[in-house]
């Protein structure tokens, strides 16, 4: 019966103890935020009701952040026509950018959004050449019509986030 009695006394604490090891109580149960820009969806398009400018909208995959980029008409037809699988009677100029990479065997491989200061954002598109990548300053709207042509990613650096104006409810905002 003494043996019986040890057992029970010995095993509790080598099961508490693994228990423990296993899956530590006293550390918080969060993950790490992940490093670096996040991918994010081209939401669509919609008229500013205020200055009647279009404005992009980008959200997060990660963390389903949104913000609105406003832009000019002309990038708004290079963004919307590949957003709605249409092609223009005579080729954009992100067009004829992507048939001049094309020729010149260049890829582009992502677009960041990399700030935003003084109500001006700034990106930058990677482009791999033969297997050298050169990064290239742009504005946002022309980084993101390449990016939709070329099936590229569009990240966004969390600051941007952060600094960038919160979206009108979408009865103020006409979809384009």
């Amino acid at each position: 019966m003494a043996r019986l009695a040890r057992v029970p006394y010995v095993g509790l604490p080598l099961l508490i103890a693994a228990a423990l090891a296993a899956a530590p109580a006293h550390l918080p149960a969060q993950t790490p935020a992940p490093a670096g820009p996040q991918e994010t969806s081209v939401v669509g398009l919609f008229l500013d009701s205020a200055s009647l400018q279009p404005t992009v909208v980008l959200q997060g995959k990660r963390d389903r952040r949104s913000f609105g980029m406003a832009i000019g008409a002309a990038e708004a037809t290079g963004i919307v026509f590949p957003l709605e699988n249409r092609v223009p009677p005579r080729p954009l100029t992100h067009d004829l950018f992507m048939t001049l990479f094309g020729r010149l065997k260049v890829t582009v491989t992502r677009v960041v959004v990399t700030d935003l200061k003084d109500g001006i954002y700034y990106a930058t598109v990677y482009l791999d050449a033969g297997g050298t990548e050169m990064q290239v300053d742009a504005r946002p709207s022309d980084a993101i019509a390449l990016a939709i042509r070329a099936k590229a990613p569009v990240l966004v650096e969390d600051r941007v986030f952060d600094k960038s104006d919160p979206l009108p409810g979408p009865s103020l905002a006409p979809r384009i």
